[in-house]
This record gives C-alpha cells, sequence and structure tokens, in this order.
C-alpha cells in the first residue's frame, strides 16, 4: 500500500515537472518571439529619420505630419508596457504610410533614388515585422492554451504564470478590405 501511494506521488510530481518545463519552454518561446519584433520595430525606428530628411527636403509644408512621426518615434521607446508600445507602434506605422504616399504628390521625391531605396527598405521591415507578428501571436496563442488547459492550469497557477499579450492590429488594419 505505502509503495503504491510513493509510486503515484512519484508518477505526479514527475507529471508537474514535466508540465512546469513545458510552460517554460513555451513563455521563452513568446519571450525569444517578442525579441524578433523588437529587433524589426528597431530596424523600422533607425530608418524613420532618414527617411523623414529625405521628404523634408521636398515635402517642407508637410511638417506635421514629420513631427507626428518624430515625436511617435521617441514616445515607442519610451513605452514600457507591450499594450503601450502596440498602439504607439500602429500609431507610427499610420503616420510612415502617410509619409509614403507623399510620393504621389511631389515628383522629385517619386523620382528621388534615396527615397525610392528607403520606401523598399521600409517595405521590406514591414513585411518582416508582419511575419514576426504572427509568430509572436502564435507563441502567445500557445502559452495561453496551455494555460488554461487543464491539468497544466494547476501548474500554471501553482507557478504564476502570466497570459501573453496579443499584439493586436490597429482599428486601419482591421478595418481594411
Amino acid at each position: 500500500m505505502l509503495i503504491a501511494v510513493l509510486v503515484a506521488l512519484g508518477v505526479a510530481l514527475l507529471a508537474a515537472i514535466l508540465m512546469f518545463n513545458r510552460l517554460i519552454a513555451d513563455r521563452n518561446q513568446m519571450r525569444a518571439a517578442w525579441s524578433d519584433i523588437d529587433v524589426q520595430l528597431m530596424r523600422r525606428h533607425d530608418l524613420t529619420p532618414q527617411l523623414v530628411s529625405a521628404v523634408k527636403a521636398y515635402a517642407a509644408h508637410e511638417r506635421i505630419t514629420l513631427e507626428t512621426i518624430t515625436e511617435l518615434r521617441a514616445r515607442t521607446r519610451e513605452a514600457v508596457a507591450l499594450a503601450d508600445r502596440a498602439r504607439l507602434e500602429d500609431q507610427l506605422e499610420v503616420q510612415i504610410e502617410r509619409l509614403l504616399a507623399l510620393q504621389e504628390s511631389y515628383p522629385d521625391l517619386k523620382a528621388s533614388e534615396n527615397f525610392m531605396q528607403l520606401s523598399r527598405d521600409l517595405v521590406a521591415i514591414e513585411d518582416h515585422l508582419q511575419y514576426a507578428r504572427r509568430y509572436y501571436n502564435g507563441a502567445v496563442r500557445q502559452l495561453n492554451t496551455r494555460i488554461e488547459h487543464f491539468p497544466d492550469l494547476i501548474v500554471a497557477r501553482l507557478a504564476g504564470f502570466q497570459r501573453g499579450e496579443f499584439f493586436a492590429a490597429n482599428a486601419e488594419q482591421r478595418s481594411a478590405p
């Protein structure tokens, strides 16, 4: 009888350890995925001042858009909470799209090789960023599912695991056809 109880406790302990290790792996995958997003955001942040400078030379009266981009770039770097950073990044993305749209109004800007190269670089970064966001959201979904499923939820609650936050699309992206 005592042996059966000890075996049952051993099996339960082993199962708890395996569940804990899977939760750790999922959390680390989510963190690594966020790091990938952060790298792409930093690439975009590094490219933004160059793009603003290129446009300034051709579109001096677009000062408000350029100032908004500069301000949002600074605020995103200061944001700590993921939800705040995601919201600010979405706003920055909208402003950068407006900046890129200026090329239609300024033929000289459209003909600028520097501006065109910066635009191509930015499009490539945005593509990488979208992929990184999808990967991150998949990692968050996996962690959240494990945290909510029985019996893993018992280990997750005891160990203090928290649900991850999804990197959600902004309102303009949701309403696009």
